[in-house]
């Protein structure tokens, strides 16, 4: 973060209790996470916009750390699936199982019933258990035997994926990465960095000294106070434009859908609350055009080719004045 932000006077919306939960979270992520301030900062925009967050890398870089930052962060309840091969859509949702005592099905929740849900390595699972997924990520509710059964309000979804091309992988399918809001990797740390992770167990010491910054209740309203953070219809232009660019870029065969165009108009309205505004600058939709977009286009390149591809985009979209 940096001190140049302006930061507004005009609270009618108790706008700095919610600063303070986005500063603290970002803290406790700091703590733990060490090295990676770009996936930091998507982190807290992905848990305080309402999206979820899909973290892109190679094993062993504190994945699993980050999900549980947050949920020991927010106070809420933390689930987590072991993503690999066999497992089936009932060992995500659930499944309703028959009492003969009661001589009626009873339904047992399933592991994406909690706040924070870490579905670890989900591109080792096929393609039948990851679309489990979609109606909880879209919905906030799952389907079983035809009824319907709520999910936690909030619900945050944190994937790990593992680069595609590793043994027993199986790549996501297109409908499945729109749902996610926004993607970062996290990147190897420095030398330095990584001798603190050696000395203090990669960062578990840190998180064992956690303290929640609010409860699920106060989450939730910190979601609802980041859609209050004013757009322009200029800023919400600049979004559309940048994402409706990326369906004609060159080497791009399926672009930003919008969907992700309101993504982007979401995650920037957070970062903009990061930063202790009520208004949303055109520097916030470029800071998460990226984390927004990227993971989002199918290209002709190599996996990864779609920040170069949104980086290209930012050079060439006329910028409204701020």
């Amino acid at each position: 973060m940096t001190s140049a932000e302006p930061v507004t006077t005009v609270d009618p919306w108790h706008l700095g209790r919610y600063v303070e939960v986005a500063r603290g979270l970002h803290a406790n992520l700091q703590q733990v996470l060490l090295g990676a301030p770009g996936a930091v900062t998507v982190s807290v925009v992905a848990a305080l916009s309402g999206g979820h967050l899909l973290l892109e890398d190679v094993p062993g870089v504190g994945k699993t750390v980050l999900a549980r930052t947050i949920a020991v962060s927010l106070g809420a309840d933390l689930s987590r699936i072991q993503g690999h091969p066999d497992l089936l859509p009932t060992d995500v949702t659930g499944v309703s199982v028959y009492s003969p005592d009661t001589r009626t099905w009873d339904f047992r929740h399933g592991p994406v019933f909690a706040h924070v849900v870490l579905l670890d390595e989900l591109n080792r699972t096929p393609p039948r258990t990851q679309s489990a997924l979609l109606e909880a990520m879209e919905e906030q509710q799952v389907t079983v035997d035809g009824t319907s059964w709520p999910l936690p309000d909030p619900h945050l979804v944190i994937a790990t994926q593992n680069p595609v091309g590793q043994l027993g992988t199986f790549p996501l399918a297109e409908s499945q990465l729109d749902r996610f809001a926004l993607a970062t990797p996290l990147g190897y740390p420095d030398a330095s960095e990584e001798t603190q992770l050696a000395l203090h167990h990669g960062g578990r010491e840190a998180l064992a000294m956690l303290r929640p910054v609010c409860s699920p209740g106060e989450w939730a309203l910190a979601i609802a106070a980041t859609r209050r953070v004013h757009v322009s219809p200029e800023i919400a232009s600049y979004a559309v434009a940048i994402a409706r660019a990326t369906r004609h870029a060159a080497g791009v065969r399926l672009g930003a859908s919008p969907r992700a165009s309101m993504t982007l108009v979401r995650s920037a309205q957070t970062h903009a609350l990061l930063y202790g505004r009520d208004y949303v600058s055109p520097v916030d939709i470029q800071a998460m055009a990226v984390p927004s977009l990227a993971h989002r286009l199918v290209t002709d390149g190599e996996p990864g080719a779609g920040a170069s591809v949104v980086v290209e985009v930012l050079g060439t979209t006329a910028s409204p004045r701020p």
